[in-house]
This record gives structure tokens, sequence and C-alpha cells, in this order.
């Protein structure tokens, strides 16, 4: 019982820079054992594809990206320990949940829904839906710290991660670092952001049909092509344009736009102002980023607030052009579809499912 009291009282007057005390086995304890040789690679991609944004700052490696596989998946982030990042972004639905609103923590809900995480890597222009991130790495703080989703703060979940059986050496084997101590929220925000810049999708129907001349489409798929395709800064009466905005091979432009969902009086009238409320400029109250149109049939429901359950619904939406909102994009005009003319959207926009992509093992939740 007495050694029991003198480790105790040791451990309690063990710290670093106590006078008359040894703390050698202290520093021991925070040391990380373990190899450092980072694998740097580059994201395997199609001729057809753009070339990814250079983050100088924060190269991808093969253990930096295994790490972000496993914090991405850990709802040891979250406050209760129930909420991970994949609980919003599911692979199998492109990385998106299927709710029209987020739940977060003891379920609370957000405002907005879960936007898909594809090709993350070729976003030049701010992230979610409202553009208040610049970069992968700055975003992974939003989800953590909001008391709507994960509820939890850095000093947190980095005092976890230091506990943790596995997470030092992880960290050790992507950074570098040689102590427990030394681990750091930035650390952990790189290397998320690697894990999402490597989730990338060019292997769909499209994609081998029209790149590499695998096969043919359909009758109706053809004719949803040619509906779905305009030239830039071309209007053509009754034509959906859907290409204005969504451009090829990524199928969206980097943009925020104002796309004709709300009917309001006035630009302050807009029940949530998306990229407006971020940046404070009026004339952007009610835009929102344009998302990517591939694996679009995974990612039900769809806009910002998941107000439309179907594609169809969607369709719908956009041919009855708006509502004449001063800052509403000049693409949203008025147009006419059949039933047929319809179906056949609904069946090019399907060949931009990417199964390969929602099926890589690289991007499932790894096994323990």
């Amino acid at each position: 019982m007495r050694s029991i009291i003198f480790l105790a009282l040791f451990l309690a007057s063990c710290s670093k820079g106590s006078p008359g005390v040894d703390c050698t086995a202290c520093e021991e304890t925070d040391v990380i054992e373990g190899a450092y040789m980072p694998e740097y690679v580059n994201l395997e991609l199609p001729a057809w594809a753009p070339e990814p944004l250079e983050v100088e700052d924060n190269p991808l490696t093969r253990q930096g990206i295994a790490l972000g596989r496993r914090l991405f998946f850990d709802p040891l982030l979250s406050s209760d320990g129930t909420v991970s990042c994949a609980s919003c972004h599911d692979p199998a639905k492109s990385f998106t949940d299927g709710a029209a609103i987020s739940t977060g923590v003891e379920g609370r809900t957000g405002t907005r829904s879960a936007m898909a995480l594809v090709n993350l890597a070729f976003h030049s222009n701010g992230f979610f839906w409202d553009g208040r991130s610049p970069d992968l790495e700055s975003q992974v703080l939003i989800p953590i710290t909001d008391t709507r989703e994960m509820n939890t703060s850095p000093e947190q979940v980095m005092e976890k991660l230091r506990r943790h059986g596995d997470y030092p050496r992880l960290f050790r084997e992507a950074f570098g670092i040689g102590r427990k101590s030394e681990m750091s929220f930035e650390q952990l925000s790189k290397a998320i952001a690697q894990f999402e810049r490597s989730l990338t999708s060019f292997n769909s129907r499209f994609d081998r049909v029209v790149w590499l001349n695998e096969g043919w489409f359909t009758d109706a798929e053809e004719r949803g092509r040619q509906l779905f395709f305009i030239e830039p800064f071309v209007q053509i009466d009754n034509h959906p344009g859907c290409s204005h905005c969504h451009l090829s091979p990524l199928f969206m432009d980097n943009a925020y736009r104002n796309n004709g969902l709300d009917s309001v009086g006035t630009l302050e009238q807009f029940s949530d102002p998306g990229l407006g409320g971020f940046n404070g400029r009026p004339f952007d109250r009610g835009k929102f980023k344009v998302t990517t149109l591939r694996n679009i049939a995974l990612t039900a429901p769809y806009m910002h607030d998941g107000r439309f359950e179907t594609l169809e619904e969607v369709l719908d939406n956009y041919a009855k052009g708006g509502h004449g909102v001063v800052n509403e994009d000049a693409n949203i005009l008025p147009f006419r579809l059949d039933e047929q003319q319809k179906a056949d959207l609904i069946a090019f926009l399907h060949t931009l499912t990417d199964t390969s992509f929602v099926n890589n093992p690289a991007f499932q939740k790894p096994v323990p």
C-alpha cells in the first residue's frame, strides 16, 4: 500500500522543470516509438482529368492518407463518441448521408444537407455551401467545433488521441513527430484533408463511353446527353442548358449561384443567405455552391436544404425558370420537357454514376 502511495506522489510531482526531480521516466512516456519513412504519392488520374490543385505545405503521403482515413471514420472526434465525419458522408451515397438536413450529436440537426465529397482536389473556390472555408485543411475545424455536429474542441480531440493506443504511432508515421505532446490539430486537419483529396471519381459509364470509346450510350441516354450539353455562352430557347454550370469533366464550375429556388421581395429576405451570409455582400445573398453532378443519382435529396427528393422534382423546378430575383443566375430560364425528354435526361444523369468509386476499398472504413 505504501509503495502505491509513493508511486502516485512521484507521478504527481514529476513535471518537466520541477526542482530536484528527475523526469526521465516522465519524458519516456511521451516518446513515440516507430519509424518515419513517408511515401509520397500522386493521385492516379486519367488523361481527361484536370490537374489537381497543388498544396505545397501538405503533400500526399501513403501514411498521411491512411491516418486521415482512420480519423474520418472515427466517432472519437465527437464529444460523446457517436458521430464521425462518415456519419454525414457515407461512401455508399457518394459521401452524403441521404438526409435533407444532417444530424449531429444527441440528435441535433443543422440547417443544410451534407455535400458530396467527390473530386475535392479540384475545388479552387472554397468549401461548404456558402464557401466559408478556403481550403480542406481549415474546413475540418468547422464540423468538429459546431455544437450541432461534433460539438467538441481541438484541445479535447487531441487529448483523446494522445491517450489512444494507435494514434501516436500513426501521427509519427505521417508527420515524423517524436513525442505525443507534439501531436497537433493542424496535423489532424492535414491528414483528413489528404484523405479527402484522394476521393477522386472518373470511372463512370459516361467516362468509359466518351473518353475510352468503350461501348455506346443507349438511345435514351444519347437524347439526354444532347439535352444536357449546350455550347458555353449560348442560349437556345427551350433548352435546359445544364452544362452552363455543370461543366465536363468535373460537372461543376466552382462558382456560387442563385439558382432560382426561392421567391423573395428583397435580397435580405432569404431565409438562408448562403454565400452572402458569409462574405457580407448583399448581392451574394441566396447564392450557394454549384455541386458536382458526378454520382448525382446516389445523393438524394437535392439542393442545399434537401428540398427535392427526386431528380424529376429538380427538373420540374428548373423548368419553371426561377422567380426573377435580382441576383438570379442568367442561365435560369424556363424550358419545356415532355415526359420522354425528362426520362431521357435522367437516364443520361445516371451515366455519371461511378460504382467503382463508392465501392473502392481504399475509401471504406478501415479495419482496426
